[in-house]
């Protein structure tokens, strides 16, 4: 799947954004897709209903599920390649009928646009495969605005994206970017645990399961209600 084009950001900062609960809320068409897909790949979801996503790439949670059904990995793994697309295959129809109450989360648009207006890098790093996050991102018009990423499909481990993201922002943009010009945002302590990782920073938004003092208690540089109010939010990016 070919990824969206995009023009080149200046030198300035690269902000790569997590997708559920940070840039959109996508009325449970994953969860509800990926649940019909296990069952018709491998019988089972697993315990599905006692799993929260937050933060976790796709991967992830399809092993963490069938090993918790008592699946090996010899077990799970021979059935992957046919997972994915009949995953993605049963999102969209998810997405058709779901689409009315999927919607950006609030102050997207608005930050996106405040941040290409100075110059800054947008690029995504998230959980899902691909074909979730175009399909999740398109439906609510955004998945033009991030030229690349990082997805679930590229490494199981969250933690392993951040050096993805920013090898594909040096190949769109000729920039090398690292720790004190980018920024991860996101909803839950997994994308804290991540930037940290690599030594980025990473401002936590509360509009997903966590709180603002829940996001600054797992090390968020800073953390905010939302990204409703555009300049609190840009002020906070200037901060690192």
């Amino acid at each position: 799947m070919t990824l969206s084009n995009g023009a080149p950001g200046s030198a300035g900062r690269l902000v790569l954004f997590d997708i559920d609960g940070t840039l959109v809320h996508a009325a449970g068409v994953g969860r509800a897709a990926i649940e019909g897909a296990m069952i018709e790949v491998y019988g089972t979801p697993g315990p599905i209903d006692d799993l929260p996503f937050d933060g976790m790439t796709d991967p992830q949670i399809v092993r963490t599920l069938l090993r918790a059904e008592g699946l090996s990995e010899a077990e799970i793994a021979p059935g992957f390649d046919r997972l994915w697309p009949a995953y993605a295959a049963r999102l969209q129809g998810e997405i058709d009928e779901r689409r009315e109450r999927m919607r950006p989360t609030p102050g997207v648009p608005e930050i996106l646009d405040a941040l290409e207006a100075e110059g800054a890098t947008l690029g995504l790093l998230t959980g899902n495969i691909v074909a979730g996050a175009e399909g999740k991102l398109s439906a609510v018009r955004l998945w033009s605005r991030f030229p690349f990423g990082a997805f679930g499909c590229d490494d199981a481990d969250r933690n392993r994206l951040p050096p993805i993201a920013l090898e594909r922002a040096f190949r769109h943009t000729g920039t090398r970017y690292g720790p004190g010009r980018t920024w991860i945002i996101g909803d839950t302590p997994h994308d804290i645990e991540c930037a940290r990782g690599s030594g980025l920073s990473v401002l936590g938004v509360a509009t997903g399961r966590f709180s603002v003092d829940d996001l600054l208690r797992a090390g968020a540089d800073e953390a905010l209600p939302s990204l409703r109010d555009t300049g609190r939010v840009m002020s906070a990016l200037a901060s690192a």
